[in-house]
């Protein structure tokens, strides 16, 4: 039975190698495969998946107005489709998670998501709400904090290294603007304004 399946994680814990480990897994069988990323996530450039590991990969974008239709994407995988993958999936508006929940039962195409649960602010994104109500098969990836605990948060830093606690809810960074930690450093700060010192150096 294909269902839709949410993998999420911290910053940094390879959901991006995941996402391109099973497209490779398929495409080496004969099966095609499409994949998705956010079209204002241009960290390794516009259309393109890309892992800390230095592996990149031409990507379809998705932005709000983007309808996730069976015949279309049929269309731009250029035939029969055996998957869909989509990287960012915390950009995703609920509206979309609903397609794909629609797609992977009433077309039987699995779509595979990955993505963060909550932002520096540890709220959740819309997208990533929605995938957690909707989503048949649900899975953590772990990393760790710099503590050596679980690491689940995300907190967003300076330039000067420094926990910045208010402002947009997306602003497009890697390891030089964000920082996935536990839950006890998540808090640990949360009067004094800045990342304990030494602490993610």
């Amino acid at each position: 039975m294909s269902k839709l399946y949410f993998r999420y994680a911290a910053m940094n814990a390879g959901k991006s190698t995941a996402l391109l480990q099973v497209a490779h897994n398929y495409e080496e069988r004969g099966l095609r495969v499409l994949l998705f990323t956010a079209a204002h996530d241009d960290r390794v450039g516009s259309g393109r998946v890309g892992s800390r590991l230095g592996l990149v990969r031409n990507a379809s974008s998705f932005g709000l107005d983007t309808d996730f239709v069976h015949a279309h994407l049929l269309a731009l995988a250029g035939g029969a489709l055996a998957c869909l993958l989509i990287d960012e999936a915390q950009f995703l508006s609920p509206k979309q998670v609903r397609q794909l929940h629609r797609l992977a039962h009433g077309h039987k195409l699995p779509v595979i998501c990955w993505g963060l649960r909550s932002d520096f602010r540890g709220d959740a994104f819309a997208g990533a709400a929605t995938l957690l109500t909707l989503a048949d098969d649900i899975e953590e990836m772990k990393t760790i904090c710099a503590c050596a605990r679980k690491a689940t948060m995300n907190i967003r830093i300076d330039a000067e290294g420094r926990r910045v606690k208010q402002g947009e809810q997306v602003v497009i960074g890697g390891n030089e603007r964000y920082r996935a930690v536990c839950p006890a450093c998540f808090y640990a700060d949360e009067d004094a304004g800045a990342v304990a010192p030494g602490l993610f150096g």
